[in-house]
């Protein structure tokens, strides 16, 4: 069985076809989906899927992109949801310094916050990275070494492009790394990276609708594409996809304190 630990699912573009993507979803052999949150909205629409559908599970947080017009009640309001009982983990929070560099420090800001959030609520913390990783290996560091009990901090790296390398730092660092699509693609070196890191410091994802595996490349993604991605990895690492989906499946499960759904 696979878990797609990162798609968003809530988004318009699913509007017209939402349950029959659940449904391709499960026919391909995805058993449980988790909803990184973008804003409050996101939040309140995911626990409505949650409740809706089985297998599907929610995060609490505010994206990086949506902190520049955020405020104190914004964050407030996801503290309060991250205790809603279908809240498996604090995200997709994290640095993104692609589009807009005028609010840097905010962004660091309510990454602190969602850190300490994460560490308060003893839930993984899902990150968003983009052109960031200095940035982000620097603010973990500094927040682990506060802590009485650093193992209280852990996550996910999500849309992982780094080197494997970097990955080794931030399995220190308590974090898996989340591969998507991104690893089918041509002319990425993703799938280089990925050959050196350790399995069990994988969980795939989709972040459906966007960044589609190929052969969907460009195309609208959904969860039923992770199987594709698993696929891949398959293939880079010379091994069944059966042990990708077990062992992947398993570090999911452990992160998220997700049930087993063969039991």
């Amino acid at each position: 069985m696979l878990i797609d630990t990162h798609t968003h699912l809530y988004h318009h573009k699913f509007d017209d076809d939402r349950d029959a993507v659940v449904a391709r979803a499960r026919a391909a052999g995805v058993s449980q989906m988790v909803l990184p949150a973008i804003d409050v909205a996101s939040i309140h629409d995911a626990i409505k899927l949650s409740d809706r559908h089985d297998g599907v599970f929610v995060m609490s947080a505010l994206h990086p992109s949506e902190v520049k017009d955020a405020t104190d009640a914004d964050f407030e309001a996801v503290v309060e949801l991250a205790a809603h009982p279908n809240v498996v983990a604090i995200g997709e929070s994290g640095l993104d310094y692609y589009w807009d560099r005028s609010f840097d420090e905010k962004q660091q800001d309510y990454l602190r916050r969602h850190i300490r959030l994460a560490v308060e609520t003893d839930l993984p913390l899902i990150l968003h990275n983009r052109e960031a990783t200095s940035d982000i290996i620097r603010l973990l560091t500094k927040e682990r070494a506060k802590l009485e009990k650093p193992e209280r901090l852990r996550g996910i790296l999500h849309c992982y492009v780094d080197d494997a390398e970097t990955a080794h730092r931030v399995s220190e660092l308590g974090f898996l790394v989340g591969i998507g699509g991104i690893v089918t693609f041509k002319n990425s070196t993703l799938a280089e990276a990925v050959a050196d890191i350790p399995l069990e410091q994988i969980v795939l994802e989709t972040d459906a609708p966007f960044l589609a595996p190929h052969p969907h490349r460009g195309k609208r993604n959904e969860p039923a594409y992770v199987r594709l991605v698993a696929e891949k990895v398959a293939e880079v690492k010379g091994i069944g996809l059966e042990e990708v989906a077990d062992t992947t499946s398993r570090a999911a499960r452990a992160l998220f304190a997700l049930p087993d759904p063969t039991t």
